[in-house]
């Protein structure tokens, strides 16, 4: 196993994640891919439309993610492991089948929120559904 994605939302959980993410990492010599998928904004078709603060506030945002991601990077290189943090944009499901062919991972690892029956029933889980559409085994960890 010599690349893992991990997928990471920043709902203050994902140092749960990331930590099991560490041990596979450690155990098998591995490369962890943190990956965070910023929210697609359908209200602009280019970065170039819109008032100028929103889109200011919109880039301070991916900033301060890409700067999580880097600090959470190098938190697991300086343990010993090799890591790069991976920032995109774009549906949440297709990003996560898309960049784990282009980084030819072996693993992907996700954490499962417990939302309930209801929300489950009508909205569905991210985690269902990386495990329905994926070719590539997957690692759910539960953070609740």
């Amino acid at each position: 196993m010599k690349q893992i994605l991990v997928t990471i939302d920043f709902n203050n959980k994902e140092e749960r994640l990331i930590n099991h993410a560490l041990q596979l990492a450690k155990a098998f010599g591995s490369k962890l891919w943190l990956m965070h998928i910023a929210d697609p904004n359908p209200d602009f078709v280019g970065f170039e439309v819109g008032p100028k603060y929103i889109r200011d506030m919109m880039a301070a945002e991916l900033r301060k993610e890409h700067k999580q991601l880097q600090d959470y990077s190098a938190s697991l290189k300086s343990k010993g492991v090799d890591s790069e943090g991976l920032l995109v944009q774009g549906a949440t499901i297709e990003m996560i089948i898309e960049e784990s062919k282009k980084l030819n991972v072996d693993l992907i690892i996700a954490g499962h929120h417990d939302r309930g029956f209801f929300y489950n029933a009508f909205i569905g889980s991210t985690s269902s559904e990386i495990i329905e559409q994926s070719k590539i085994p997957v690692l759910i960890i539960p953070l609740d």
